[in-house]
């Protein structure tokens, strides 16, 4: 082994290292920053030492200038769009950015796979085979990742309608699908032909296109996280045919921890994992007009500021309309206002409040709301019942109460926050309108809700200002 690739090897088990040290401090609010200059710091080793690995040329034969100039520059170039597009994306358009970034490591999964396959090789035996079937596999993973995260990005940007693509036998064409390309993988490994890696190409980008169409607009929070998992997979698929132990790590690293941070939010949803992953429940939810139970009543800032002023308890429950309306900052006030008058105040976070895992703690943390008072739903379920005032802000899913009282209802047993066991309870929307996943909420009819309707940032401020 050459110098050069010694080095190389032995930077990317630092970079492994950081890696894993990025994830545990990913865990907790206080740790986050610590665990992303982890990550930062572990990808600027990993590609530092790629490289010095194609520069010193111990891939083969030596470089060509041409090789190694194209390969600066594409690092140039991709790390000034990447640094462009975090400085100028809003925290709302955050989850479709990262649904688009996942489609990247599928495609390149993809070409690499075929580079794999086009560039040819001198394995003979098991070992060719291996390789075949690795080949093959890395291109069905990739080519899933990539149609489906495309299908996520437009979903969640509002650019292709949310609600579940019902065709018939949907299943029966999703395991068809599957057992399709276990056959089309022996027949490669057996006789590696361009036709079949062509066939498993096409049939990949069709199913995660079906895949994650398949799936509603109320689990697109957790399609991002399984995105996530695929991409890693993909990544990690890509690693073997590329002979890179450090992209096998970092591909298995985010594939588990992926897969796992899905099934924790299927487990919060009372979602099954199987199914979501198979292509959701392809329920397509009620007009959200339709059996109106009521006449909602109206409140205003004034009203809502009095409220507060003879509370005891408040807690606030925010959902993707508060960062829709960036209300956190004057949330963020809002709540030192009420402490300052000795008003106990606490945050509900519902696990898949917002488009993405964690969105609605980013905000608040963006926004100095300490992190003791941000509590999860299961932390403060039970409080409810003995919390004076509950401001719903720009949540509207994970808030209803159909969940818990209508087993007919698409989100029928979906773990929701309790807020209508609070004494008082104001919603703050712009209208009545369903939520995500489009399904009505009869908490905004319940006796004591009240509506706040407008911008919740301005609603919020006219609350400060009448406090």
């Amino acid at each position: 082994m050459s110098v050069a690739a010694s080095v190389a090897g032995a930077a990317y088990i630092v970079a492994a290292l950081l890696f894993i040290l990025s994830l545990a401090g990913l865990s907790t609010h206080a740790s986050s920053r610590r665990g992303v200059a982890f990550g930062i710091a572990g990808m600027a080793i990993a590609l530092i030492a790629t490289v010095w690995l194609v520069a010193a040329g111990s891939w083969g034969e030596p470089p060509a200038a041409l090789g190694l100039t194209l390969l600066v520059v594409a690092v140039l170039v991709g790390g000034a769009i990447g640094l462009w597009r975090a400085r100028v994306v809003e925290m709302t358009g955050m989850p479709e950015l990262i649904a688009l970034l996942h489609s990247f490591v599928g495609l390149a999964a993809v070409l690499v796979g075929w580079n794999g396959a086009l560039s040819g090789d001198d394995l003979t035996g098991a070992l060719r085979d291996i390789h075949h079937a690795e080949v093959f596999i890395g291109v069905f993973i990739g080519g899933v990742t990539f149609t489906g995260s495309i299908v996520a990005y437009l979903k969640l940007s509002g650019r292709m309608a949310s609600k579940p693509l019902v065709l018939p036998g949907k299943n029966a064409l999703n395991l068809g699908a599957l057992v399709a390309f276990i056959a089309l993988t022996v027949w490669y490994v057996l006789t590696p032909v361009l036709p079949l890696l062509i066939a498993v190409t096409v049939l990949a980008l069709a199913l995660g296109w079906h895949l994650v169409a398949s799936i509603g607009g109320g689990d697109m929070p957790v399609v991002v996280s399984m995105l996530n998992s695929y991409s890693g997979w993909a990544a990690a698929a890509a690693g073997f045919l590329l002979n890179n132990d450090l992209l096998i790590v970092t591909g298995a690293l985010v594939g588990s921890s992926g897969a796992y941070l899905s099934y924790i939010m299927c487990q919060a949803m009372n979602r099954s994992f199987l199914s979501v992953i198979a292509g959701g429940f392809g329920i397509e939810a009620p007009r959200a007009d339709a059996g109106a139970p009521g006449v909602h009543r109206e409140i205003d800032a004034a009203g809502v500021a009095e409220l507060l002023r003879t509370a005891r308890s408040v807690v606030i429950t925010p959902g993707y309309g508060m960062a829709v309306a960036q209300a956190q900052y004057p949330v963020a006030d809002l709540t030192q206002r009420l402490r300052d008058r000795g008003i106990e105040v606490r945050f509900g976070i519902h696990p898949v409040a917002g488009r993405l895992p964690g969105h609605m703690n980013v905000l608040l943390a963006e926004a100095r709301v300490p992190y003791d008072i941000v509590l999860e739903m299961d932390e403060i379920n039970d409080d409810f019942t003995g919390t004076d005032v509950v401001l719903v802000i720009g949540a509207n899913d994970t808030v209803n109460p159909s969940a818990a009282d209508d087993p007919s209802s698409p989100i029928a047993g979906m773990p929701v926050l309790h807020v209508w066991d609070a004494a008082d309870v104001v919603v703050f929307k712009r209208s009545m309108a369903s939520g995500y996943a489009g399904v009505a909420n009869p908490l905004f009819w319940r006796d004591n809700t009240q509506m706040l309707f407008g911008d919740a940032k301005q609603r919020v401020e006219d609350i400060l200002r009448a406090l």
